[in-house]
């Protein structure tokens, strides 16, 4: 049904749905696939499979998703963490001095700072998001990856949920990253279903043009960070050089435009100057 479809992972989606409503995992799959399922078996099976048809993705269904090998819990405020997201934390991890402090804006599930915090027992963070609903699932994935005694949530809109009383930053964050919404408004609908019907358009939605939230954080950025200290954003694919020239244009150096293993814009990476 999910080939006809035409899902191009049909088998595999297949498979785990069907591993996830028996309860089986892929080797009790093929050592005991001669044996009948109930039918109240056969139910959720057709529940899951239905689920997937309408385009909904097997890690909505499932409820996590997994990233920089380690799986996170998902809700309906949350967007369902990426691969291409995996090469943020890969810089970040190096970016960050020792015992380093860093801001995460529009954290969603969480995936970013928790998975730095996972390689960086030495680092503390402050991760920030608007939706409540989503710092909540949040906490939960900080909690489930031993990192939630050294990573402290804010609830507000960009650099405005600072406003909470912290130790997390008070003389400025060695680093601030972030993969904000970066959508152009009239793209999102004409995005898959299982992204424009299942995500948040809240972590979607960056503007006409996509840009808007990289003029909020470029703009008010090093009021909150250390002299010296670097950002990383995720941008789109065609974003990269719209998106240096915003940072060049409020005092950013050693602007760098990251490309993912498809050869695409992907990270911007900037340094703030110590002394500005």
């Amino acid at each position: 049904m999910l080939a006809r479809l035409g899902f191009e992972t049909a088998a595999l989606d297949a498979k785990i749905l069907v591993g996830q409503a028996l309860g089986l995992d892929a080797l009790a799959l093929a050592t005991r696939e001669q044996e009948p399922v109930t039918d109240g078996q056969a139910a959720l099976v057709a529940d899951l499979l239905q689920r997937r048809m309408t385009g909904q993705s097997v890690a909505r269904i499932l409820g996590e998703k997994e990233f920089f090998g380690l799986p996170f819990g998902l809700n309906g405020a949350t967007l369902e963490p990426r691969p291409d997201t995996e090469l943020l934390v890969e810089l970040a991890i190096k970016a960050l001095p020792e015992s380093g402090q860093f801001l995460d804006l529009g954290t969603g599930t969480g995936c970013i700072p928790i998975a730095i915090l996972a390689n960086r027992p030495d680092a503390h963070a402050l991760a920030t998001d608007i939706n409540p609903d989503a710092l909540e699932m949040a906490r939960l994935n900080a909690a489930r990856h031993g990192v939630a005694d050294r990573l402290t949530f804010a609830q507000g809109s960009w650099f405005g949920a600072l406003h909470v009383t912290s130790p997390i930053g008070e003389c400025g964050f060695d680093l601030i990253t972030s993969n904000p919404p970066y959508i152009a408004s009239a793209v999102v609908e004409t995005l898959a279903s299982e992204v424009k019907d299942f995500d948040p358009r809240l972590a979607l939605d960056g503007g006409p043009d996509g840009l808007a939230p990289y003029r909020i954080i470029a703009a008010a950025a090093t009021a909150h960070m250390a002299g010296g200290g670097q950002i990383l954003v995720e941008i789109g694919h065609d974003q990269g050089e719209s998106v240096r020239a915003l940072f060049a244009g409020h005092g950013f150096a050693d602007i760098a435009v990251h490309k993912d293993i498809n050869g695409l814009d992907r990270v911007i990476q900037a340094h703030h100057l110590k002394g500005q």
